[in-house]
Protein backbone atom coordinates (compact mmCIF):
# COMPACT_ATOMS: atom_id res chain seq x y z
CA UNK A 1 0.00 0.00 0.00
CA UNK A 2 1.33 3.44 -0.95
CA UNK A 3 0.20 6.87 0.14
CA UNK A 4 -1.80 8.81 -2.45
CA UNK A 5 -2.69 12.48 -2.42
CA UNK A 6 -5.87 12.91 -0.38
CA UNK A 7 -7.80 16.17 -0.65
CA UNK A 8 -10.31 17.54 1.84
CA UNK A 9 -12.20 20.85 1.74
CA UNK A 10 -9.22 22.73 3.27
CA UNK A 11 -6.25 20.40 3.14
CA UNK A 12 -4.15 18.39 0.76
CA UNK A 13 -2.60 15.36 2.40
CA UNK A 14 0.60 15.00 0.42
CA UNK A 15 2.72 11.84 0.49
CA UNK A 16 5.80 12.51 2.62
CA UNK A 17 8.99 13.49 0.82
CA UNK A 18 12.45 13.98 2.29
CA UNK A 19 12.45 17.60 1.13
CA UNK A 20 9.53 18.33 3.51
CA UNK A 21 11.97 18.08 6.45
CA UNK A 22 13.02 21.73 6.64
CA UNK A 23 9.49 23.12 6.67
CA UNK A 24 8.20 20.37 8.96
CA UNK A 25 11.01 20.95 11.47
CA UNK A 26 9.61 24.46 11.94
CA UNK A 27 6.00 23.20 12.09
CA UNK A 28 6.92 20.63 14.77
CA UNK A 29 9.33 22.86 16.71
CA UNK A 30 7.16 23.51 19.77
CA UNK A 31 8.28 21.32 22.71
CA UNK A 32 4.64 21.27 23.89
CA UNK A 33 3.85 18.92 20.99
CA UNK A 34 5.82 16.24 22.86
CA UNK A 35 4.00 16.61 26.21
CA UNK A 36 2.10 13.32 25.77
CA UNK A 37 4.45 11.40 23.50
CA UNK A 38 7.85 12.26 24.96
CA UNK A 39 10.94 13.33 23.12
CA UNK A 40 11.76 16.75 21.83
CA UNK A 41 11.59 18.63 18.53
CA UNK A 42 13.85 17.26 15.82
CA UNK A 43 16.34 19.39 13.94
CA UNK A 44 15.91 19.66 10.17
CA UNK A 45 18.83 17.23 9.71
CA UNK A 46 17.41 14.69 12.15
CA UNK A 47 13.98 14.97 10.56
CA UNK A 48 15.51 14.55 7.10
CA UNK A 49 17.20 11.34 8.26
CA UNK A 50 13.91 10.09 9.74
CA UNK A 51 12.02 10.97 6.56
CA UNK A 52 14.60 9.10 4.46
CA UNK A 53 13.81 5.95 6.48
CA UNK A 54 10.06 6.49 6.26
CA UNK A 55 10.08 7.18 2.52
CA UNK A 56 12.21 4.07 1.92
CA UNK A 57 9.39 2.06 3.49
CA UNK A 58 9.18 -0.71 6.02
CA UNK A 59 11.84 -3.41 5.81
CA UNK A 60 9.03 -5.89 6.47
CA UNK A 61 7.15 -6.53 3.22
CA UNK A 62 4.01 -7.33 5.23
CA UNK A 63 3.98 -3.79 6.69
CA UNK A 64 3.27 -0.56 4.80
CA UNK A 65 4.30 2.83 6.13
CA UNK A 66 2.00 5.51 4.74
CA UNK A 67 2.94 9.05 5.72
CA UNK A 68 1.52 12.40 4.67
CA UNK A 69 2.16 16.05 5.39
CA UNK A 70 -0.85 18.31 5.74
CA UNK A 71 -0.83 21.25 3.34
CA UNK A 72 -3.27 23.98 4.27
CA UNK A 73 -4.45 25.66 1.10
CA UNK A 74 -5.55 28.79 3.02
CA UNK A 75 -2.16 29.17 4.71
CA UNK A 76 -0.22 27.93 1.64
CA UNK A 77 2.05 25.90 3.90
CA UNK A 78 2.50 22.63 5.73
CA UNK A 79 0.75 22.44 9.10
CA UNK A 80 1.11 18.84 10.33
CA UNK A 81 1.24 15.14 9.54
CA UNK A 82 -0.86 11.99 9.54
CA UNK A 83 0.38 8.45 9.24
CA UNK A 84 -0.81 4.89 8.98
CA UNK A 85 1.18 1.75 9.64
CA UNK A 86 -0.72 -0.97 7.82
CA UNK A 87 -0.23 -4.64 8.60
CA UNK A 88 -2.65 -6.82 6.70
CA UNK A 89 -6.17 -5.62 7.45
CA UNK A 90 -5.12 -3.45 10.44
CA UNK A 91 -3.96 0.17 10.29
CA UNK A 92 -2.51 2.06 13.24
CA UNK A 93 -2.88 5.78 12.71
CA UNK A 94 -1.50 8.94 14.28
CA UNK A 95 -1.61 12.67 13.66
CA UNK A 96 0.08 15.86 14.78
CA UNK A 97 -0.69 19.46 13.93
CA UNK A 98 1.72 22.30 14.66
CA UNK A 99 0.77 24.49 17.60
CA UNK A 100 -0.12 27.62 15.55
CA UNK A 101 -2.71 25.62 13.56
CA UNK A 102 -4.30 23.70 16.41
CA UNK A 103 -7.92 24.29 17.29
CA UNK A 104 -8.95 24.84 13.66
CA UNK A 105 -10.14 21.31 12.92
CA UNK A 106 -7.15 20.34 10.76
CA UNK A 107 -6.40 17.14 12.68
CA UNK A 108 -10.07 16.12 12.68
CA UNK A 109 -10.38 16.77 8.93
CA UNK A 110 -7.16 14.92 8.13
CA UNK A 111 -7.94 11.93 10.39
CA UNK A 112 -11.41 11.55 8.88
CA UNK A 113 -9.92 11.68 5.39
CA UNK A 114 -7.27 9.13 6.33
CA UNK A 115 -9.86 6.72 7.78
CA UNK A 116 -11.95 7.13 4.62
CA UNK A 117 -8.92 6.43 2.43
CA UNK A 118 -8.09 3.32 4.46
CA UNK A 119 -11.72 2.16 4.23
CA UNK A 120 -11.50 2.20 0.43
CA UNK A 121 -8.62 -0.24 0.63
CA UNK A 122 -8.36 -3.60 2.36
CA UNK A 123 -8.28 -2.14 5.87
CA UNK A 124 -10.77 -3.68 8.27
CA UNK A 125 -9.63 -2.20 11.58
CA UNK A 126 -8.21 1.21 12.47
CA UNK A 127 -6.33 1.66 15.74
CA UNK A 128 -4.95 4.75 17.49
CA UNK A 129 -3.08 5.00 20.79
CA UNK A 130 -3.94 8.10 22.80
CA UNK A 131 -2.72 9.30 26.19
CA UNK A 132 -5.72 9.31 28.57
CA UNK A 133 -5.18 12.99 29.41
CA UNK A 134 -4.94 14.14 25.78
CA UNK A 135 -8.49 15.45 25.30
CA UNK A 136 -7.77 17.04 21.91
CA UNK A 137 -6.53 13.77 20.40
CA UNK A 138 -9.48 11.91 21.94
CA UNK A 139 -11.80 14.39 20.21
CA UNK A 140 -10.02 13.82 16.89
CA UNK A 141 -10.28 10.04 17.27
CA UNK A 142 -13.99 10.31 18.12
CA UNK A 143 -14.61 12.52 15.08
CA UNK A 144 -12.86 9.94 12.90
CA UNK A 145 -15.17 7.22 14.21
CA UNK A 146 -12.84 5.50 16.67
CA UNK A 147 -13.93 4.59 20.20
CA UNK A 148 -11.81 3.92 23.27
CA UNK A 149 -11.31 0.34 24.38
CA UNK A 150 -10.36 -1.07 27.78
CA UNK A 151 -6.92 -1.93 26.40
CA UNK A 152 -3.80 0.04 27.32
CA UNK A 153 -0.34 0.03 25.82
CA UNK A 154 2.59 2.00 27.20
CA UNK A 155 0.22 4.14 29.26
CA UNK A 156 -1.98 5.01 26.29
CA UNK A 157 -5.56 3.96 25.63
CA UNK A 158 -6.14 1.91 22.51
CA UNK A 159 -8.91 3.36 20.32
CA UNK A 160 -10.53 1.22 17.63
CA UNK A 161 -12.81 1.39 14.62
CA UNK A 162 -14.01 -1.73 12.82
CA UNK A 163 -14.65 -0.76 9.20
CA UNK A 164 -16.07 -4.11 8.11
CA UNK A 165 -17.71 -6.37 10.63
Amino acid sequence: MRADVISTPRLDLLPLRVDHADEMAAVLSDPALHAFTGGSPASPDALRTRYERLVAGSPDPAVSWCNWVLHSRADARLVGTVQATVTGPVAEIAWVVGTPWQGRGHAREAARALVGWLGRRSTRTVIAHIHPAHAASAAVATAAGLAPTDEEQDGETRWRLDLRA
